[in-house]
């Protein structure tokens, strides 16, 4: 049984994958720290409902970002601490997730994903089969210029605000919630046929909070973070 999970919103995602069944889980924990409160219980949860137990889990896909420093934190960390029992582990980005998600929604052709990259700015990537470029950063009210007219889309709880400065070309889901949680079951069946990575390596696009209110403590922060806030 595989298990696949997604922290990097307010919204927490869980999938028990077996063979063709599949048992999922979407909960709103608010954004940080809550998913440090709901993840284990909403995982128990599932497990229960799927007549499983820990023990029965074969392997855990986790998405590495980009998303809220603190939430993709606490996901990365479950699937490298369930890797530490010897369980094979493997990452997807939140971009790869909602393209799967879109795609069987049935939205074709090109489009921006754009996710909240907070302090008024968004994390964004243009996907047609696949993605056709790094993914970058930018403010919010620089989308326009950047996306040249073609079909954008965000989540539910980010889309206004970047609605507000791209009135047009919005794609919407007529039920985000069950499209994401299809979209999480498929992106895991995929990735789950490559080879296993472990540790898992977060996406960070946005800068610490550390480095924006405390620029010194920058020098502080261990190798790895740093690398990872500089892409």
């Amino acid at each position: 049984m595989l298990l696949a999970l997604d922290t990097t919103t307010e919204i927490l995602h869980l999938a028990l994958v077996r063979g063709d069944r599949a048992w999922t889980r979407r909960v709103t924990s608010g954004p940080g720290r809550g998913h440090s409160e709901r993840l284990i219980p909403a995982l128990d949860a599932l497990l229960a409902e799927a007549g499983a137990r820990p023990a029965d889990l074969a392997g855990v896909a986790a998405c590495v970002g980009p998303g809220g420093f603190t939430s993709l934190r606490i996901g990365v960390a479950t699937a490298e601490g369930l890797g530490l029992t010897g369980l094979p582990t493997w990452g997807f980005s939140a971009f790869a997730f909602r393209a799967e998600a879109l795609r069987r929604a049935g939205v074709t052709g090109p489009v921006w994903i754009l996710l909240d990259g907070q302090r008024q700015e968004a994390f964004h990537q243009r996907w047609e089969a696949e993605a056709t470029e790094p993914a970058g950063k930018h403010p919010v009210a620089d989308l326009s210029a950047r996306l040249g007219g073609e079909a954008w889309w965000a989540p539910e709880a980010f889309a206004p605000a970047v609605a507000a400065v791209l009135p047009a070309g919005r794609i919407t889901l007529p039920d985000e919630g069950a499209a994401m949680l299809d979209g999480l079951v498929a992106v895991a069946r995929r990735v789950s046929q490559g080879a296993p990575e472990n540790p898992l390596t977060p996406f960070y696009l946005r800068e610490t909070d550390a480095e924006v209110n405390f620029p010194h403590a920058a020098v502080h922060l261990p190798e790895t973070l740093r690398k990872g806030v500089a892409r």
